[in-house]
């Protein structure tokens, strides 16, 4: 054996002397390091299968109440919705209750259709966009049935600059306005819509009809 030859046999053999050190002083903590990366790897997959079956599933109760709805089944429409309020994955029971209180509304309940979406408004688990479109449901029905006070009490608190929904919000306060008389603040909630480059083109057309039909049967100069 040549000294190279043995040189290279004791080096092997103080590496191997040193990997066994090693795995025996962190092999077990190694093994637990890659069962744990396997498990979470696992649980993760699983949950977002769950979660993705859940949603489904879901998601296909809420379009087969759309359809009970759409057939005219109001009844049996709003159990379907009821239930999945109550059974509901992720968005959908939210979304359940909305569209319950719009059928109960249809099928000549205003009363009973703004109480159900005041109290999707006033549930602090409720998505706030969803909350906020609560509140313009309830007060535009109110528009007809209620009084300026009552649609303002919703609505005003998301009329305010910046807020994404203030030009519909602002659109049932100058309804109100208009329908109660207070002229002076139709127009002014009108002309907020009109100058907001950032309203949406429909809104917008209707608010400059508004200020037309104001301004021409006299009712601005008026008030």
């Amino acid at each position: 054996m040549t000294d190279d030859s043995f040189i290279r046999e004791v080096n092997e053999e103080i590496r191997s002397d040193r990997a066994m050190a090693i795995w025996r002083r962190f092999g077990p903590l190694m093994i637990g390091a890659a069962v744990a990366i396997v498990v979470g790897t696992a649980a993760t997959v699983g949950y977002q299968y769950w979660s993705e079956s859940q949603a489904s599933q879901s998601g296909d109760k809420f379009l087969a109440a759309l359809n009970l709805a759409n057939q005219g089944k109001n009844d049996e429409a709003l159990a379907a919705l009821n239930d999945l309020e109550k059974t509901g994955y992720g968005a959908y029971p939210d979304l359940a209750r909305m569209r319950a209180a719009s059928l109960i509304f249809q099928k000549g309940d205003p009363a009973g259709a703004v109480a159900a979406f005041d109290a999707v408004a006033a549930d602090k688990s409720v998505d706030t966009a969803i909350r906020d479109m609560a509140r313009l449901r309830a007060a535009f029905i109110l528009v007809d049935t209620g009084s300026y006070d009552d649609v303002a009490k919703r609505v005003e608190p998301i009329s305010s600059d910046g807020n994404p929904m203030r030009h519909s919000a602002r659109e049932a306060l100058g309804l109100a306005a208009w329908k109660a008389g207070r002229t002076d603040d139709a127009m002014r909630l009108y002309q907020q819509i009109a100058d907001d480059a950032g309203a949406p083109p429909n809104i917008r057309q209707r608010a400059n009809i508004m200020l037309d039909l104001i301004r021409s049967s006299g009712a601005a100069a008026q008030g």
